[in-house]
């Protein structure tokens, strides 16, 4: 492994010769990032990676440059004086459960894994994640279709996905998991299900999810057996049937009614809700769906907030979003709006080598052996040195998120949850 001096003078390098590109007329650098995803925050993911650290080089690592979204919201810092001092303890926990009567769960940062299935990335990084969650006491979820039996060490910071294929949904997982997370639709391509074409069904997939290989899978939408509020406590009652003890999640896109889609999950028995908005997803969804996209994250969130504290509910359901949070300041952000935390995804695989190609859909397509399951492709990453870069990064994430904490004057995460108050607005930095 690189010395750390050698790791920060390589992204040293790697900032200069980004910052020289338009000094020279030649633009952006080509093939790395986009206006959302810019090259300084892909760099300054990868660096936090590697350091656990926040960069030191000049990299921007807090916002993008789309101009829109939570590019175009900041704080609002008030004077230094109220500032809480540098030593000062800050708490950045949060329950995943606030119902009376069930498990007591707490995980000590804001976020965990979002839903990645294997298939749509390698059994290496899905071992990454899982290790470095179990490091952390937070959780990774285990996306559809299953997941391997190498997981199955890691089993307590897991979530079982069911997703309406019902690919790879066994009785057994619903027995391990401490949370099970029903998937009816995300963000990234609402009205539409899960899409793994042919040439990632390998043997191996196929396997787990009981299917014919080399055959594109296409999940319906919806799940054919809920079709309202009544039909989906039928999906928590089934759930809890199984398995009495554990916490039931639900990932929604954000159509115009999520405030109701938010009341109908809690009076179901939902415990944590993840609004799933239009940024996230990989370059595997289809280009009709990336131009046909949910509400935006930072519009639903407020929303849902708000309705939740009318009805008088809101302390009694987790709200978790998820669909481009990026950085640590993206997730500050998001819980200012009205979140109790984050789920991440992308900022995951950027961490572990992503530029953000957009050739997550090809078998072969990943240069990183990241969004494959190609035999050797998977090899290129090491699920040991992977789950150090995703502890690492949490590490970086959590300093940023205490500094933002601070200079807010608040003493913990969950004093921020609603302070929109906090926030400012502009229309293009």
């Amino acid at each position: 492994m690189a010395s750390r001096k050698a790791i920060e003078r390589h992204a040293d390098a790697l900032a200069r010769g980004y910052h020289r590109w338009p000094t020279l007329g030649l633009g952006r650098p080509p093939a790395l990032g986009d206006a959302r995803w810019t090259a300084d925050l892909i760099l300054s993911v990868w660096l936090q990676a590697e350091t656990g650290r926040l960069p030191e080089n000049g990299l921007e690592y807090r916002v993008g440059d789309s101009g829109g979204g939570f590019d175009a919201l900041d704080f609002a810092f008030p004077p230094k004086e109220t500032w809480l001092p540098a030593n000062a303890p800050i708490d950045t926990s949060i329950p995943l459960n606030r119902r009376p009567y069930d498990p007591r769960i707490t995980v000590p940062v804001p976020w965990y894994g979002a839903g990645m299935s294997f298939g749509s990335i390698s059994e290496q990084v899905m071992l990454a994640r899982a290790k470095a969650v179990t490091e952390w006491g937070t959780f990774v979820s285990s996306g559809e279709g299953g997941y391997p039996a190498s997981l199955s060490s890691y089993r307590d910071h897991v979530i079982t996905q069911i997703a309406t294929g019902m690919f790879g949904v066994r009785e057994e997982t619903i027995l391990w998991s401490p949370i099970v997370e029903f998937k009816y639709a995300q963000g990234a391509k609402p009205g539409l299900g899960g899409h793994l074409l042919g040439d990632k069904n390998t043997m191996s997939v196929a396997t787990m999810r009981e299917v014919v290989p080399w055959v594109s899978l296409f999940s319906p939408f919806p799940f054919h057996s809920v079709y309202s509020v009544e039909d989906h406590k039928k999906h928590v009652d089934w759930v809890k049937s199984i398995n009495p003890d554990v916490l039931v999640s639900v990932k929604v896109s954000t159509p115009t009614d999520i405030d109701m889609v938010a009341v109908g999950s809690y009076h179901a028995g939902a415990h944590i809700l993840q609004v799933d908005g239009a940024y996230g997803g990989s370059g595997a969804a289809p280009e009709i769906a990336k131009k046909n996209i949910a509400m935006p994250i930072e519009l639903a969130l407020p929303r849902v907030h708000r309705f939740l504290e009318a009805e008088g509910v809101r302390d009694q359901l987790v709200l978790m979003a998820s669909g481009g949070v990026r950085t640590a300041d993206d997730v500050a952000k998001a819980v200012a709006l009205g979140a109790d935390g984050c789920v991440l995804g992308t900022t995951e695989l950027i961490a572990l080598g992503c530029t953000r190609c957009a050739n997550c859909e090809r078998g072969r397509g990943c240069p990183f052996g990241l969004t494959t399951t190609d035999p050797e492709l998977s090899l290129l990453v090491d699920p040991d040195r992977g789950a150090e870069r995703l502890s690492r990064l949490y590490a970086a994430f959590q300093i940023r998120l205490r500094e933002i904490l601070r200079q807010l004057g608040l003493d913990s995460i969950r004093a921020l949850r609603g302070r929109t108050d906090l926030l400012t607005f502009h229309e293009q930095r």
